[in-house]
């Protein structure tokens, strides 16, 4: 399928099916999942991470009766910790410089101030206190994910500011003091990269399917296996452990999202969600757009 394709599926002019009838509501935890977003170019030029994306929200669609979704983007970073109350929060292209046929693109999910409200006190009981923001668009760190894994933007989303001091211990507390809501229908996602070097990725103007430069596989190699280990004291101090961690993070904020979703996983914890790739592949040379599911 080329751009243009994926541009028509997409854009909002593709044709909307009509609700699923044949979700199957289980008591089971709705699983959590980490999704790379990459580039914004990625909803134009989706390469192989896209269908599978596509391919797994339907099948989470259809085992789940999915009543909201909370998710976290690198792209909303505040004092403290704030959570999107709009109940129809616009589209935010929030990025220049990109082919016109990306500003046309629209995810018009509805918001959820009832949802909002229960994940801030779902936080205030295990001691974090979060803002209600009513006012905060969707950034393309939420939006351009979704449009894959929910494309028919039916089911009501929310955003949940990444604290600009956090830690990754401390993000992962803010997912594990979610997990509840897994047991509601509630889609617990963290969005980021596993690898981020934008000087990097601009200074060379890489293709899309460059050779992948070997700090970024020897980084990310090092991630799965601390992931696999369940190893959070390693997870908690990448950066002085892993191989290249500041260069493949030259600031750590597209990586703190992953920390939401094993937090909310409970990844590492006796009963916990071990991890399972949905896709590796890395684009442009330097974005490992990792996926990762935990159920």
């Amino acid at each position: 399928m080329n751009t243009f394709q994926w541009w028509l599926l997409y854009s909002g002019t593709m044709v909307m099916s009509t609700p699923s009838s044949h979700h199957a509501a289980t008591n089971e935890r709705v699983p959590t999942l980490f999704v790379s977003h990459g580039s914004p170019m990625m909803a134009l030029e989706p390469g192989e991470t896209g269908p599978v994306w596509l391919a797994y929200g339907k099948a989470v669609s259809r085992q789940y009766d999915l009543r909201g979704v909370v998710i976290m983007s690198p792209h909303w970073m505040t004092d403290g910790l704030s959570i999107m109350a709009h109940p129809s929060p616009p589209t935010w292209h929030d990025f220049g410089g990109f082919p016109e046929p990306l500003y046309a693109m629209q995810y018009p999910a509805p918001g959820s101030p009832a949802l909002a409200q229960t994940v801030q006190q779902a936080l205030a009981m295990q001691g974090l206190e979060a803002a209600l923001d009513p006012d905060r668009p969707l950034d393309h760190g939420a939006w351009m994910p979704l449009r894959f894994l929910l494309p028919e933007a039916r089911v009501p989303v929310i955003q949940l500011s990444l604290p600009a001091d956090a830690r990754p211990r401390d993000v992962y507390a803010i997912g594990a003091a979610l997990q509840p809501l897994r047991e509601q229908g509630v889609w617990l996602i963290g969005s980021g990269s596993m690898t981020h070097n934008l000087r990097e990725f601009f200074g060379g103007r890489p293709a899309q399917d460059a050779p992948v430069a070997p700090y970024v596989q020897s980084f990310t190699q090092w991630m799965g296996d601390v992931l696999e280990r369940g190893d959070r004291e390693a997870a908690w101090d990448y950066r002085e452990r892993a191989p290249e961690a500041v260069r493949a993070h030259p600031t750590d904020e597209h990586l703190l999202p992953l920390y939401f979703s094993l937090g909310a996983a409970g990844w590492g914890e006796t009963n916990g969600s071990q991890p399972h790739y949905l896709s590796r592949e890395v684009m442009y040379r330097y974005l490992a757009m990792d996926t990762l599911a935990f159920s």
